[in-house]
């Protein structure tokens, strides 16, 4: 049998040969992956998995993953954040570095899950080696990390998945066959909304330095971003510490409300609707500066017509801003959900995930038979993933679907933080129309904290 590196370097050099005739003539879809060839698995066999980030979401994304396959290695920059993942998992090799996981593991696939800022290094370092990836959502902290995504994994043909659970629920892609089929009619426009920021936003960077805490390493923490001192929660702030969840408002490590959110609930309506990039986005917010995230905000996407799809106006609304009442008076709205609205009909969801959901009016409905399955049902956001390492096969979530996703969604925040409209040329990825949120494409990344190339 080959070696793991063998079939890495395998892999890679017949994804390099074979990209420029498979992605030269035409583009991909979500649903037509290019795949490189790759040595045939056993479906006994056991992947050997590597997890970066292991508290929080990381230890969900981790026993999701441990339920099927052998967690062999585990990486995270606090050692009291990774103490239970560690208990759990003992012949698991610890780290603190993900680049020293990397470079001395034997890995088929790794987990991603920390905050936003550090996706796109370990994933991109992984995927140059062959290794399969799954990384939490939003996929990456700007708008060029997650072209840079999408690219490697077309030239690495490794399988791959954000961690948006909703695509992986029955009721979602239920979702997607009615408005697919017609059962609402044309779509112009969508609505989605959500009740956070649930977290510190509308602050002023910390003052105060606070001793790190013993077992952390808080330069890797940063990783990329550029240096400032450890703080911890002070009374009567506003600030509530960075780590291990407040980061999330902070420009510098996380997407605010918009990226942590939407990548959850518009995915529904940008599967649907089959869209792609707007062509200009436009914003208004109430709290925000230079250094967090608003507390409110009210963000419109314009995506154009694309094919027999007329174009679509998606509305955005976080801090507790909801649509008008009047756009759906037989409800009332949730804290969060979606709705697209048809020329034959409307369809609401009051989740986050869209696993559920009603079509209005309800009269018209009263009868309503889902139509015909054209999508696979799924066995799960892991299994999704895992299986498809083992059968060569991408998951619904893959990086061709959700890096275009991710992007289009974090030109909402150029727009919040430019303060004005802009033009997006996509092809070109430049805003045309305002320096500054030209240079939020992408950012400076800290010395030693460079991306990998691929």
């Amino acid at each position: 049998m080959a070696s793991d590196r063998s079939r890495r370097d395998f892999l890679l050099t017949s994804a390099a040969l074979g990209s420029a005739a498979a992605f030269g003539a035409r583009g991909i879809t979500a649903a037509e992956p290019v795949l490189a060839p790759v040595r045939a698995r056993s479906p006994n066999e056991r992947l050997r998995i590597g997890v970066v980030g292991c508290g929080g979401k990381g230890f969900v994304d981790m026993q999701g993953c441990a339920k099927t396959q052998d967690i062999v290695a585990i990486c995270d920059v606090d050692k009291g954040q990774a103490r239970r993942a560690r208990e759990k998992h003992p012949k698991a090799t610890f780290y603190q570095d993900w680049r020293d996981m990397l470079d001395h593991e034997k890995l088929d696939a790794i987990t991603v899950s920390t905050p936003d800022h550090t996706h796109a290094g370990p994933a991109l370092m992984a995927m140059s080696r062959g290794i399969h990836c799954f990384v939490q959502k939003p996929l990456t902290h700007t708008v060029k990390e997650a072209r840079l995504l999408r690219d490697a994994a077309r030239k690495s043909g490794v399988i791959t998945s954000m961690g948006n659970q909703g695509t992986c629920l029955d009721g979602l892609r239920t979702a997607v066959e009615c408005v697919r089929g017609g059962v609402i009619g044309t779509v112009r426009e969508v609505h989605v909304w959500t009740n956070r920021p649930v977290w510190p936003q509308g602050i002023e960077q910390p003052t105060h330095v606070d001793a790190i805490p013993t077992g952390m390493r808080w330069d890797l923490w940063l990783g990329p971003a550029k240096w400032r001192s450890y703080a911890a929660k002070k009374k009567g702030s506003g600030f509530n510490g960075y780590a291990p969840f407040n980061w999330r408002g902070f420009w510098d490590f996380g997407t605010g409300a918009l990226g942590d959110m939407a990548c959850h609930i518009a995915n529904m309506p940008f599967y649907a609707l089959e869209l792609e990039a707007p062509t200009w986005i436009e914003a208004n917010s109430e709290g925000g500066n230079e250094q967090t995230a608003p507390n409110k905000s009210s963000i419109r996407f314009q995506f154009p017509k694309r094919g027999n799809r007329e174009a679509v106006l998606l509305h955005w609304y976080d801090g507790g801003r909801k649509p008008d009442a009047s756009i759906l008076p037989e409800v009332k709205l949730a804290r969060g959900g979606f709705l697209l609205v048809g020329d034959q009909g409307k369809l609401y969801s009051p989740t986050d995930y869209g696993e559920r959901f009603d079509l209005y009016p309800k009269e018209k409905f009263k009868d309503f038979t889902p139509p015909e399955q054209t999508l696979l049902r799924s066995p799960g956001i892991y299994d999704e993933w895992l299986q498809g390492i083992i059968a060569h096969k991408q998951p619904m979530a893959n990086f061709e679907y959700a890096a275009p996703f991710t992007e289009s969604i974090l030109l909402g925040n150029l727009a919040l933080r430019a303060g004005q409209r802009i033009e997006w040329d996509a092809e070109n990825l430049r805003v045309t129309n305002s320096e500054l949120a030209q240079s939020l494409v992408t950012k400076e990344y800290r010395r030693g904290f460079e991306l990998p190339t691929v």
